[in-house]
């Protein structure tokens, strides 16, 4: 999967929150939207995402492809950018009259697990086994944000999208954050909001926002 930012742009009224963004987003491969806070990370996240429409220039997602030996790539259409996307964020919100075993099987209708990765396994990894029958609305908020991660990390998605992950987590959540992310995102595209490291430390490429106003 790649990503290409071609001249992207995003303002609110008559206020560019960024401009002139020329980047692209590949497999394999990490990247961290740095930036002072409310300097437009989140808003480029979204972006990205086709949660908000891009004020200028052109988002595109593609897979490469081989026609008789040259290189090119297949493109997918805006609508149905969604399908290869998965999201965790702190806005985001959850089903709270649900225990966490009924939102991962609500959840994996819509987009399904990874391929061998049974709702079991998944309240195992992120430790929540005796918590999985509780209705949402009683967990802390470290447990919910363990919840946002999971469904977004083990959704069977070449994109994965995280904003802000380790919001209300302690230092057994920041871990496990990381354990996650090496276990479960070597081959995506991993794009991490964030202007704290512990958050962003493992991304090999930095872009910051700052240098698009």
């Amino acid at each position: 999967m790649k990503i290409t930012l071609t001249d992207v742009g995003k303002r609110f009224n008559r206020d560019w929150i960024f401009r002139h963004l020329n980047y692209e987003f590949i497999s394999g491969n990490s990247y961290a939207i740095i930036g002072s806070n409310g300097s437009g990370k989140s808003t480029l996240l979204q972006v990205i995402a086709g949660a908000i429409a891009e004020s200028e220039g052109k988002v595109s997602f593609g897979f490469p492809v081989s026609s008789f030996g040259s290189p090119g790539n297949q493109q997918v259409s805006p609508e149905n950018f969604f399908q290869y996307i998965s999201i965790a964020a702190p806005y985001m919100e959850l089903i709270e009259e649900m225990s966490l075993a009924e939102f991962l099987q609500f959840h994996q209708v819509f987009k399904p697990f990874s391929t061998g990765i049974a709702r079991e396994r998944i309240i195992s990894e992120i430790g929540l086994e005796k918590s999985a029958h509780k209705h949402i609305r009683y967990y802390s908020s470290g447990m919910k944000q363990r919840v946002k991660l999971a469904q977004a990390i083990f959704s069977d998605t070449p994109v994965l999208l995280l904003d802000e992950p380790c919001t209300n987590l302690d230092e057994d959540g920041i871990n496990l954050y990381h354990q996650l992310i090496k276990s479960y995102c070597r081959d995506r595209v991993v794009i991490v909001s964030s202007n704290d490291v512990q958050e962003y430390g493992f991304c090999e490429e930095r872009l910051n926002i700052m240098s698009f106003k």
